[in-house]
């Protein structure tokens, strides 16, 4: 293994595990995001708990962690170690060091790393998102439905194999820890964007 990748990973995965929701929600509003709403310290957590504005910050800076992970890895190798730099930052993302690796569920960060790789199946699965959400009310769902977006896009757009199966990997990862949303989902008793929690 060259030492670039081994810089990139590490850089990347420590970029990843940085809490811009548990920062912005501990210094702006003196709470633990953690305590509240669904306990993730994701930008959609953050949206519910203290508005709009601070879920919008929390969700461009996630998103930044992810353009930065695949920058790092282009800068230092080729499309390999930008996958592998990606990757770790997801890792952090998820399981950040920072705050006893319990994190967030990915979808910004993972789509930050798709905008950089590729911005027009960034934005299919945008709007996929968004119709998703506007049909169900479910954010969660939205995320999934977007996730699963990514890999088929590639395919159509006939991307680069690695890349293909890096969309694989996000949108497996999505999935995995929506879990617990996906139960609420079939119990009925997932949050639905302009109702009360049940």
């Amino acid at each position: 293994m060259s030492i670039y990748v081994l810089y990139a990973a590490v850089a990347s995965y420590l970029i990843g595990s940085i809490p811009f929701g548990f920062i912005l929600a501990r210094y702006a509003k003196g709470i633990d995001i953690r305590q509240f709403g669904s306990g993730n310290i994701g930008a959609t957590n953050v949206w519910r708990t203290l508005g709009p504005v601070p879920g919008i910050i929390v969700l461009l800076l996630d998103m930044s962690k992810g353009v930065a992970s695949v920058f790092i890895g282009r800068h230092l190798g080729g499309a390999g170690t930008e996958l592998i730099a990606a990757f770790f930052a997801l890792c952090g993302h998820s399981w950040p060091v920072f705050i006893k690796f319990k994190g967030g569920k990915i979808v910004a960060t993972g789509g930050g790393i798709i905008l950089a790789i590729s911005p027009l199946t960034t934005l299919i699965a945008l709007i996929v998102l968004l119709i998703t959400v506007g049909i169900s009310r479910y954010v969660s769902l939205g995320s999934i439905m977007a996730a699963i977006t990514v890999p088929v896009t590639m395919i159509i757009l006939r991307m680069n194999i690695l890349y293909i199966l890096f969309g694989v990997v996000i949108a497996a990862f999505v999935i995995y820890k929506h879990r617990p949303n996906i139960k609420r989902i079939l119990d009925g008793t997932e949050f639905k964007v302009g109702k009360g929690r049940r």
